[in-house]
């Protein structure tokens, strides 16, 4: 019996199908030919896939189409358009002059329903706010790019005028610089297309303070969407980016699928996609390669220990999957904290690769931080040169006071709202071949052990030329060399089988 293949998400002018996802990771085994035909059979494009997301662009709105592959066919029709708009109509000119200001009168003129259409060409803007009901559509050879400089650049207060956090960095409201596309209280928003878009932390001095504040206010995301509804995200390449690359907050029924996000190795925290107390989230067939995490689930976080903790803030993320990417070289592939307050629950990970990342699964808190983490499930994943596949870190040192004695103490403390909780972890049909350092590291509170972690079938191969390293960031971790399984605090059910040492795998 074949695998059907599934349509994902589609805008009027493109779609997204996932080939074979259920039993494939990012790529497929073999390549697999298809087709998009009209509904007179008539052919609209076709092509040999590779991978399991397929991205669909050219379509006419409205219109019913047909996707035949070697597994099967399958039907989908394109949502409506109310009109469609080109930027250069409004002034932009592709030759490297600001058209900020082309962008905002065409955003401003597009019926709602409306596409905003970016032809090939590199077009230099500050931040765009978009709208909601509304699709953005890059070109295939499309670039938008932000400028070096953050002359005029808008700032986003902690807090709007009605007290709602607005700007937020690492889990507490902060002034931030808007990102080059933000999106506010939208609803029925899309981002799609083959064409690029470029943050530019290389451009100007984004990556020279990391952790200050310039002008008043913290580094800009890429891609920053705050308390939006039903967005779709398709297609694009995001790349460069000043700080976080695509941040959701406080945002809901958002799908993210067949993406590219890059920045350099060195570029710091250039995080691929953080989405920060948001839920149901579907992130599908997504290549990240980035400075920091690949993808960082988070729910905003209590202030330092010291401080009275202030929690209006906060707001769980739920319901989150991450299904058939392919994440590579970032810190860790998909990590869960350490802003996590407002509780992260109910987050699935099946069928996808990690490549070269330091670790693979990582959880990470603090005292202080409170909230609980639980219901996490990583099932059917292959990883290759992961340092760590499976870390878990209740004692994660932070912030300004992370290496403090009432932080890092091994006595223990009292039990209160910033005891951090970690439970219903599990692990099954696992794969990592040339890790280095542990296969499982779990170090829990001595107040609060992480309980329910569950093994199954995780199997893990070690590097023979590795060098000792520490796999946890907490004080008082020695540093390791092929332990298959390291637990302080912590209640583990199954075991780790160790494979042969091998040097590679063949290609996924």
């Amino acid at each position: 019996m074949t695998t059907p293949t599934r349509i994902l998400a589609a805008t009027p002018r493109s779609a997204v199908a996932l080939l074979a996802p259920k039993v494939q990771r990012y790529w497929l085994d073999r390549p697999i030919k298809w087709a998009v035909t009209r509904r007179d059979r008539s052919v609209v494009d076709s092509g040999d896939a590779v991978a399991v997301p397929l991205f669909l662009d050219g379509l006419e709105p409205g219109e019913d189409y047909r996707l035949a592959t070697d597994l099967g066919e399958v039907a989908f029709r394109t949502p409506v358009c109310s009109g469609q708009i080109d930027v250069t109509e409004y002034g932009a000119i592709p030759d490297g002059t600001d058209a900020t200001e082309a962008f905002v009168r065409a955003i401003e003129a597009l019926p709602l329903g409306g596409t905003l259409y970016v032809p090939p060409g590199r077009f230099i803007t500050g931040p765009l706010f978009l709208r909601s009901d509304m699709v953005l559509h890059l070109a295939e050879g499309a670039e938008l790019a932000a400028r070096a400089d953050r002359i005029g650049w808008p700032i986003l207060p902690a807090r709007d005028t009605a007290g709602r956090v607005l700007g937020t960095w690492e889990g507490l409201p902060d002034a931030s610089h808007a990102a080059l596309l933000t999106a506010i209280d939208c609803q029925n928003l899309a981002i799609t297309g083959r064409g690029v878009i470029d943050g530019g932390g290389s451009r100007g001095d984004w990556w020279t303070w990391p952790k200050d504040t310039r002008d008043g206010a913290r580094r800009a995301r890429t891609v920053f969407l705050s308390r939006c509804r039903d967005v779709t995200f398709t297609g694009v390449t995001i790349r460069n980016s000043p700080s976080w690359t695509v941040h959701p907050h406080l945002s809901e029924d958002l799908t993210f699928a067949a993406l590219a996000i890059e920045s350099p190795s060195n570029s710091p925290n250039t995080d691929g996609l953080n989405p920060e107390s948001c839920r149901r989230v579907t992130i599908a067939g997504l290549r990240i390669s980035v400075g920091d995490d690949c993808i960082a689930i988070k729910s905003g976080k209590r202030g330092p220990i010291t401080d009275e903790p202030t929690d209006d803030h906060l707001a769980p993320t739920r319901h989150v999957k991450v299904e058939n990417c392919l994440l590579e070289l970032g810190h860790g592939a998909v990590v869960l904290g350490s802003e996590m307050s407002g509780d992260i629950t109910d987050v699935t990970i099946a069928r996808c690769d990690f490549v070269g990342t330091d670790r693979g699964l990582r959880i990470k808190t603090r005292r202080g931080r409170g909230g609980l983490v639980a219901r996490i499930t990583m099932t059917d994943v292959v990883m290759q040169d992961v340092a760590t596949p499976l870390a878990i870190n209740a004692f994660y040192f932070c912030d300004a006071d992370g290496r403090s004695e009432a932080v890092q103490s091994r006595d223990p403390a009292a039990l209160g709202q910033g005891t951090p909780r970690i439970a219903d972890i599990t692990v099954e049909n696992v794969i990592a071949r040339d890790a280095t350092l542990v296969g499982a590291a779990v170090l829990g509170l001595p107040e609060a052990h992480v309980t329910g972690v569950i093994l199954r079938r995780f199997a893990v191969g070690f590097r023979e030329d590795a060098k000792p390293d520490i796999p946890l960031m907490a004080e008082g971790v020695p540093a390791m060399l092929h332990i298959p399984l390291f637990s302080e605090c912590a209640e583990i059910v199954g075991d780790i089988d160790i494979l042969p040492a091998v040097k590679e795998i063949a290609p996924c």
